[in-house]
């Protein structure tokens, strides 16, 4: 059985940024210390909810650096390093390595896409390219592309490839793909929404935009599911519905990061091309927090 880089909840974080635009570092460890205290498993940095797609080589260096220094010790680093190009992709992971990260979670590839054998190739160059557990991410929605039950049981031979983050909502397939690979991959739930079904197909956490503003809520509903108890899981998954539906009402993380500066966390905007939220959805959202018990009427 290969290693798990961790159970439970796993916060996919923001980058706090300043108004002018430029990385907080000072509120990123803030936030940090907010969900280690909120009882999260581990963190993932420079994801799709760190707006990765807008960082500079030097601001990742930073945001590592700054997130294993505090992190070491309590809890797993997870760091994005995903890419459409191959070689950026290893040299970005060589990056995360360097710097203490613990794991590394890694997109498909995106626009040029690729066939299901290209996806096993360009996986394995990754893996092959660095000494860390390599979590697999499948978000169709974003990329265009999935990966299918049988790339996933190619991809599971690997020995450094231990896991995947499942955001692609099909149930069927994520069950098709468990039945395939059994032990040989670590399932997370990538959608706040399917915590307790992926939980109960045989996934281990989730990799989670709620728990930037509820750590301890979504522990709660992953422990609750991963000790049997699916009756209180699927109670607590049920009553954050509305919330999380109103965190993906925009792009993440337009929603989340409002959320988060809303209840005081400074993580400042997000940067172009994203932007605020409409009126309306900003409605939504304090409606949400309120009704959560995040935020006083």
């Amino acid at each position: 059985m290969k290693p798990c880089v961790f159970t439970g909840c796993c916060v996919a974080l923001v980058t706090p940024m300043t108004e002018e635009g430029f990385i907080n570092l000072d509120s990123l460890k803030d936030l940090i210390e907010f969900v280690i205290e909120g009882g999260a498993d581990a963190l993932l940095v420079c994801g799709t909810s760190g707006e990765s797609a807008t960082l500079t080589t030097l601001e990742r260096e930073q945001i590592i650096r700054c997130s294993v220094e505090i992190a070491r010790g309590r809890l797993p680093v997870i760091v994005g390093t995903g890419s459409n190009d191959t070689q950026h992709a290893i040299e970005q992971s060589q990056q995360a390595q360097s710097l203490g990260a613990d794991a590394l979670l890694v997109v498909t590839p995106y626009y040029n896409k690729t066939s299901q054998a290209g996806l096993v190739q360009h996986f394995f160059a990754i893996a092959d390219g660095v000494n860390l557990p390599v979590i697999l991410y499948n978000v169709p929605s974003r990329t265009g592309m999935t990966i299918q039950p049988e790339t996933y049981l190619a991809l599971s031979r690997h020995p450094r490839i231990v896991g995947v983050k499942e955001a692609s909502g099909d149930l069927s397939a994520i069950a098709a793909a468990k039945a395939l690979c059994q032990d040989s991959l670590w399932f997370y739930s990538g959608n706040d929404d399917q915590i307790v079904p992926i939980l109960s197909l045989g996934g281990v956490g989730v990799i989670s935009v709620l728990a930037n503003i509820a750590p301890k809520l979504t522990g709660q509903i992953c422990s609750y599911a991963l000790s049997g108890n699916y009756a209180k899981a699927a109670e607590l998954q049920l009553s954050a519905k509305p919330l999380i539906d109103a965190l993906f009402s925009d792009v993440n993380p337009i929603p989340v990061k409002y959320a988060l500066n809303r209840l005081g966390h400074s993580v400042g905007p997000c940067r172009l091309p994203l932007v605020s939220p409409s009126a309306q959805i900003i409605a939504r959202i304090d409606r949400q927090l309120i009704d959560a018990g995040l935020m006083a009427p």
